[in-house]
């Protein structure tokens, strides 16, 4: 009689610390699955920087690109069109972004295509993924570095 209530207890205590361990492993993966990734402003049609040679005209930029999401004069006209891509790992937490760009397409005078530019951070810079440089002054440069600094704001970790 001893054994038998023994080994019926060694069961059950068995049971319990595999049950226990299957909660636990349930909650895991219920709170890791709680991430959400989103993207705020302009999202970039696959190809469409492609479609878009030098010398293209402005309706064509317009056609394949949209509506940008500012309009600058710089020595011509300047698209920008503005993104950012961040993600929440739970429901409570802030966000962190994981990528934001600025797509600049410079128009001459008479409206056509003088130059596209894919600006982005690479290690704490403004980098242009494009033409592969980091710009370092003039014009350009102090109408972009504003644009981040604005898509920043309210971000706790940066």
């Amino acid at each position: 009689m001893i054994k038998s209530s023994l080994t019926g207890f060694a069961r059950s205590s068995g049971w319990r610390g595999l049950r226990t361990a299957a909660a636990v492993v349930l909650v895991c993966a219920v709170v890791g699955g709680c991430g959400e990734q989103f993207q705020k402003g302009y999202i970039l049609p696959p190809g469409a920087l492609e479609q878009i040679p030098i010398g293209a005209s402005q309706d064509q930029v317009l056609i394949v690109m949209g509506t940008p999401s500012t309009v600058a004069t710089l020595n011509g006209e300047v698209f920008y069109y503005i993104s950012q891509r961040a993600e929440r790992r739970l429901a409570f937490m802030s966000d962190h972004i994981t990528d934001q760009r600025v797509i600049a397409v410079y128009f001459d005078k008479n409206r056509q295509v003088r130059r596209l530019a894919n600006y982005g951070m690479k290690d704490g810079m403004i980098f242009d993924f494009i033409s592969r440089t980091t710009p370092t002054s003039g014009q350009e440069i102090n109408y972009v570095a504003p644009l981040f600094k604005a898509l920043n704001i309210g971000q706790g970790d940066k």
